[in-house]
């Protein structure tokens, strides 16, 4: 597993910017402390940031933490893709299963949120991931994600 000596991310909000989709605030994730081709670690304080873009109603509910652990798992898929030496495909959340939060909201948690995504099955954007979510070592949240690839614009279903 690519690891760091200290707190210091390998992966910066920068890079990540770089691997997914999301501008700007939609960018959650601020940092891959460690990963590997089946497991990635991600930190972030961005739930504690009054403009987060997912805040409803003055609050950050924990149903939200999936959206982190979807960012992780496609941090992971762009960096073993870049690893292989080809390109990402887009991909969308298909499924979310066996969903748990262990709290009610997000912005209520003082420490950084840590997001693990852990590949399953699957390759490329086809892949189910099992993502958690906890601050402190304590669990904030966990989910099994199914991801399939966008389709090609004009293709028949």
């Amino acid at each position: 597993m690519h690891r760091t000596a200290s707190k210091t991310p390998l992966i910066d909000r920068t890079q990540i910017r770089e691997l997914i989709p999301h501008a700007d605030a939609m960018c959650l994730l601020e940092g891959v402390t460690a990963w590997d081709e089946r497991i990635i670690h991600c930190v972030t304080t961005t739930h504690r940031d009054p403009a987060n873009p997912l805040r409803r109603q003055d609050r950050l509910p924990a149903v939200m933490a999936f959206e982190y652990g979807g960012q992780a798992a496609a941090i992971h898929g762009g960096l073993r893709a870049r690893a292989a030496g080809w390109t990402a495909t887009p991909g969308y959340l298909a499924a979310l299963r066996d969903a748990r939060c262990f709290v009610t909201d997000l912005d209520q948690i003082t420490e950084p949120l840590e997001v693990i995504a852990e590949l399953l099955l699957g390759d490329r954007a086809d892949c189910i991931y099992a993502i958690s979510v906890s601050a402190a070592g304590r669990p904030v949240a966990e989910a099994r994600l199914s991801i399939l690839p966008q389709p090609v614009s004009g293709a028949a279903l």
